[in-house]
């Protein structure tokens, strides 16, 4: 997550958008698996890999946090320097959150209130996406306009298991794969767009190329997973497992 930014151009109206903006999102999740821990639906009992995700997971979001509070106080050095634990960080997070997918789906079937081969196809799409596009901006870190964007959209990516908890999920089916995951972390990068729009009069390309990718992940994710092939493959990964007793369809939690 390092960055060229300079002390002068700290606490600007940009700056301080990405940093309220890092915090809306960082509560989404935090907010999210804190009520399912709450509720009952999770628990400490879980094996250590589950736990072991949430941690990588939890610490990228307070690294994404740091680095936008670092940049908005002026501290380029230190958020060039703690940028490069990004380096560690997102190859564990593709190992664990594409893991995590197959465990669930193997073990339970995983969240009922979602299509099987939605989850399960989906969600590693949406991981590689997120990995990707931050990958990307780490590359482009010397354009700081491209690399806080792509970072912005990247967050907002993975905002999608926090508005999963949140929103009352049984009442969507069919669409809460697409509330949860597609319809409700765009209202970051929407909001962040209208916000450009008014403060400077455009919208940087990197907006669109940065969510617009994620949306034609998204959908191609889908179009994948309700083909034959998407189908044949669900059925094969949860082949003899629990996973394969539930309906391939989302279904209201008994």
């Amino acid at each position: 997550m390092a960055t060229l930014a300079t002390a002068s151009t700290a606490r600007t109206p940009e700056h301080r958008f990405f940093l309220f903006s890092a915090i809306a999102m960082a509560t989404v999740d935090i907010a999210g698996f804190s009520l399912n821990f709450f509720a009952g639906r999770s628990s400490l009992s879980l094996p250590i890999i589950y736990h072991l995700h949430g941690a990588v997971f939890l610490s990228w979001i307070i690294l994404y946090v740091a680095q936008n509070v670092l940049i908005y106080g002026g501290a380029v050095r230190g958020h060039r320097q703690l940028g490069w634990l990004a380096l560690a960080l997102l190859p564990l997070m593709t190992v664990l959150g594409i893991g995590i997918t197959i465990l669930s789906a193997r073990h339970h079937g995983g969240p009922p209130i979602l299509d099987l081969n939605s989850f399960l196809i989906g969600n590693p799409v949406g991981i590689l996406y997120f990995v990707s596009v931050s990958s990307v901006a780490i590359v482009l870190r010397r354009r700081t306009d491209w690399h806080r964007r792509l970072m912005f959209c990247g967050m907002a990516a993975i905002t999608g298991p926090g508005f999963g908890r949140l929103l009352p999920m049984p009442f969507l089916i069919p669409w809460g794969w697409w509330a949860a995951a597609l319809i409700a972390p765009s209202i970051f990068p929407v909001f962040a767009m209208i916000a450009e729009r008014r403060r400077t009069g455009r919208i940087h390309p990197a907006w669109r190329w940065g969510w617009g990718a994620f949306i034609a992940c998204f959908l191609l994710a889908e179009a994948f997973a309700f083909s034959p092939w998407g189908i044949a493959l669900t059925q094969a990964v949860v082949a003899g497992t629990p996973g394969a007793a539930r309906p391939m369809a989302a279904f209201f939690p008994g």
